[in-house]
């Protein structure tokens, strides 16, 4: 039986975390590179999310939640959204998707976007790790859900038209929860960008970026590309390149 290839696997890995400032004060964020987030370390009483520093406007990204096995409460939920969205309410709610500023799914398998939800997979067992994978496509404006690797189906479009920022964003109401990132990806979404991604793999940093002889433009995106591997926490010098050029 022929395999599924993962969702961007033609693509390369990309480099994000949760935010250690655009988070509610019930979250703490921890982790070699913050990749995961703690909720409400002691107790709860409301929901508090956390963003993600990645803005995904127009490319193609996919990320994988790792949830630890107290999943329970009134709401978990993993999304999009602007930087409108809220990030703590001392209230038990679903939080991305009260307003028509965030997109999400719940835990409980409901859809939530302008403070109405949609049915569209089972509740999630509680008591039970699991993984939450998400695929943002800038491009035709969708984002698609997985559940321990099986896709779930495109759950939200015309995303493509936001006029502001989308970032990735996960909330929670249960005490003592815990969202880790994982299998980060990113799409190549021209020739350009993907020929960016390779030089940079081959430079050894930022400044020898900015000495390439190179119209601006493209050095540019060069030394953003750097800077993105370089937050990989890896030795660019001894890494392969991330990306197929074929």
């Amino acid at each position: 039986m022929a395999t599924t290839a993962p969702p961007l696997h033609d693509g390369c890995e990309d480099a994000w975390s949760w935010s250690s400032t655009d988070k509610s004060h019930e979250v703490k964020v921890h982790g070699s590179r913050n990749e995961t987030a703690l909720f409400h370390p002691n107790w709860s009483n409301g929901t508090a999310g956390v963003r993600g520093n990645r803005v995904l406007n127009w490319g193609r990204f996919y990320w994988e939640v790792r949830l630890s096995h107290r999943v329970f409460g009134t709401s978990m939920m993993f999304g999009i959204g602007t930087r409108r969205t809220r990030l703590h309410i001392d209230e038990f709610i679903n939080m991305l998707g009260e307003d028509d500023q965030s997109w999400g799914l719940s835990h409980k398998g409901l859809l939530w976007h302008g403070g109405t939800s949609t049915p569209f997979t089972d509740p999630f067992p509680e008591k039970q790790a699991t993984t939450i994978g998400l695929l943002f496509d800038g491009i035709k404006g969708t984002l698609t859900y997985y559940k321990d690797g099986k896709c779930l189906g495109e759950a939200f479009t015309g995303l493509n038209s936001s006029s502001s920022e989308l970032y990735p964003f996960v909330c929670s109401t249960a005490a003592k929860t815990e969202m880790t990132l994982d299998s980060l990806r990113r799409g190549m979404v021209s020739l350009e960008d993907r020929c960016c991604v390779t030089i940079a793999t081959h430079l050894k940093s930022e400044t020898e970026a900015r000495g390439l002889l190179l119209p601006s433009m493209l050095k540019k995106n060069i030394v953003r590309e750097c800077s993105r591997q370089s937050n990989c926490n890896s030795p660019m010098a001894h890494l392969k390149s991330p990306c197929s050029v074929t």
